[in-house]
């Protein structure tokens, strides 16, 4: 694809309000739409850095459960399956599509012949079978329920593996081309066990060196790596910078060649300006706030009853969804850059339907907190990340809250401390979001199912696990559109998840760098990304 200017991206992507004349709206992208790849020729030799928003969790993929650490795993683990850049599932460890069989409860599949580990293991389908077991049953992994459909993985030849489920799931597939994909060197996980994350070893252009916590992680291109003639840089450093303005100077300093995930603010800021470059693609995903109706013991427990208002009664948590404008909250925080949801499923996509986002109505928030029969303001603490933009979000969210009858608490987060106290169930509500899979079963099962993995706020109702069901057990495009359209309702009365808006993935970067990609997942790759000639690296 040919690289676009960063004046003619942004004005893709923005608004007439910024004055650059609007060739299409925000509302009107789609999440269809292609990653921009820019291809200028390249040179081998050099290393990159990416300024990452967050510093990654373990880098695990049993245990993981960031996007930034799946920014990370482009690099240097890949998958069984990928997302091209027009979102459909092609294989990248896996060698084929699986053959589904059985009324949809046999996926086989073959792997690569010619792919090795970091540390030297060949990759066979033993190897895949040791990963997804250990997705399947590690105690607190973040896959188990991702892919608890499987009942069994067989290695049924040298490199075909067999995947019996206990009922059909046709969402499957996505899965496997996300974190649940992800295959481990089955050596080192013989040789470290949970201490993996300190010393991970898998398939890709570049092997794992050193990593600081809190600062950087380091990675080598690896010779051992099946496509290593399509790789041209000598390495990859993933910085962790919080602050997108730092970020941007960073860019400009040519200390970073990549800046993730950045905001509006920087975004509007290096449009024009001649050495940087702008990659976009509309999210998969989408951004909200979890409220803990049920966290009572961590995640990996049951949920409880967790005895604070917003617990104890729905009428409550939808007087503070009430309390929200999404459309003015897109406006003063993000420029109107974004795009308000109101929903897990990404518009544009087969399985999406149109979803009315409600209007802000503080009169009817106020009555059903006197429905409710709790005394105001309701006392609530939310925890945001420590970024500006976060910063930005809970101080619009709280003025606006405060108006319906809530006295809203802000308790700032470095990222990697909030995930923790999240998923011990020590918060009564946090700011976030989820990169986004094509899927929209990627996007639900496992962030409201009951049983869920990634429910940090254990939200459980019959209906939702009902329609979940319902959604994996049919291939049928139109069935699952409109069993889609319900589950999204039925999220929506019980105010648990109250999605927010849905970003646009912006990436800045440098000039010198060409070969990058960034898909609708919000996932930089940079595996044939290298210098330009006459560049800094």
């Amino acid at each position: 694809m040919r690289r676009i200017p960063a004046v003619l991206a942004a004005a893709a992507l923005l608004t007439s309000a910024t004055g650059c004349g609007s060739l299409a709206p925000p509302g009107q992208q789609t999440a269809a739409a292609p990653r921009l790849v820019d291809e200028r020729p390249v040179r081998d030799g050099g290393t990159a850095v990416i300024g990452l928003k967050s510093d990654p969790d373990m880098l695990d993929p049993s245990l993981t459960g960031t996007l930034v650490a799946r920014t990370v795993f482009t690099s240097m683990c890949e998958q069984l399956y990928d997302v091209d850049r027009h979102n459909r599932f092609v294989p990248q460890l896996a060698a084929s599509l699986p053959k589904i069989t059985n009324g949809g409860r046999t996926f086989t599949f073959d792997v690569r012949r010619d792919a090795r580990f970091s540390d030297g293991a060949r990759l066979d389908a033993q190897a895949v079978k040791t990963s997804l077991d250990r997705h399947l049953h590690l105690p607190g992994s973040g896959r188990a329920s991702e892919i608890d459909s499987v009942e069994k993985v067989d290695a049924v030849g040298p490199y075909t593996v067999r995947l019996t489920l206990k009922h059909a799931d046709t969402p499957l597939l996505g899965r496997l081309a996300n974190t649940a994909g992800l295959i481990m060197s089955p050596k080192a996980l013989a040789t470290y066990g949970k201490s993996f994350a300190a010393h991970p070893s898998c398939v890709g252009p570049f092997k794992y060196a050193k990593r600081v916590i809190g600062d950087r992680i380091e990675l080598t291109k690896d010779p051992l790596y099946y496509d290593a003639d399509k790789v041209h840089l000598d390495g990859v450093v993933y910085k962790t910078i919080t602050d997108g303005n730092i970020r941007l100077a960073n860019l400009r300093s040519g200390d970073v060649q990549i800046g993730d995930q950045m905001g509006p603010v920087e975004v509007r800021s290096a449009m024009g300006d001649k050495d940087l470059q702008l990659l976009n693609t509309p999210s998969l995903g989408y951004m909200a706030i979890t409220l803990n109706v049920g966290n009572t013991d961590g995640i990996d427990h049951p949920a409880g009853r967790l005895d604070t208002p917003f617990g104890r009664d729905v009428r409550v948590r939808e007087a503070f969804d009430l309390a929200l404008d999404r459309r003015l909250i897109n406006k003063v925080v993000f420029q109107d850059m974004y795009e308000p949801a109101c929903g897990p499923v990404p518009p544009g996509t087969p399985l999406s339907t149109p979803v009315t986002c409600p209007g802000r109505d503080v009169a009817r928030a106020k009555r059903l907190l006197k429905e409710a029969g709790v005394k105001t303001p309701v006392p609530l603490e939310l925890m945001i990340n420590t970024t500006p933009e976060d910063n930005r979000l809970g101080q619009v969210v709280q003025a606006m809250a405060k108006e319906a009858g809530f006295d809203v608490t802000l308790r700032p987060t470095e990222f990697a401390t909030g995930l923790t106290r999240t998923l011990a169930g020590d918060f009564q509500a946090r700011t976030g979001g989820w990169g986004g899979q094509p899927d929209p079963a990627g996007n639900i099962d496992s962030l409201v199912g009951t049983t869920g993995s990634n429910n940090q706020g254990k939200l459980s109702d019959p209906e939702i696990d009902r329609l979940i069901a319902a959604g994996r057990g049919t291939g049928d495009v139109a069935k699952r559109r409109e069993i889609y359209r319900k589950l999204t309702a039925a999220i929506n009365r019980q105010h648990g998840v109250i999605y927010l808006y849905r970003n646009i993935n912006y990436a800045v970067a440098s000039q010198d760098i060409s070969g990058i990609a960034l898909s609708g997942d919000g996932l930089i790759r940079v595996k044939e990304a290298g210098y330009v000639k006459g560049g800094r690296g």
